[in-house]
């Protein structure tokens, strides 16, 4: 059993490795509806595979695919046109 787990374990570090994560700052999201709106546009960015939305933080979390990055001016648009303000991003690398 501790050997499936130590390969399963493996399995997702290597996974995360391959894939980039950004977390970004907004101010505005206040309701559940707010995080479906800015899941719904970041989601139709080419290569974001994921988006997990801290309404008590503030925070936004991007997944996207190995090579794809988010541009800061892009994220600011986007942010702007929903009705939130776009405070700044954090990278983790890829």
């Amino acid at each position: 059993m501790k050997r499936v787990l130590w390969i399963l374990t493996l399995a997702l570090w290597a996974q995360a490795a391959l894939a980039g994560e950004y977390v970004m700052r907004v101010d505005g999201l206040a309701c559940p509806f707010c995080a479906y709106g800015v899941e719904k546009k970041l989601k139709r960015l080419e290569g974001v595979k994921g988006v997990d939305v801290d309404l008590d933080r503030g925070l936004v979390r991007v997944e996207v695919q190995d090579g794809v990055t988010l541009r800061d001016e892009r994220l600011r648009e986007l942010f702007r046109d929903a009705g939130f303000t776009y405070r700044g991003t954090v990278a983790r690398p890829q």
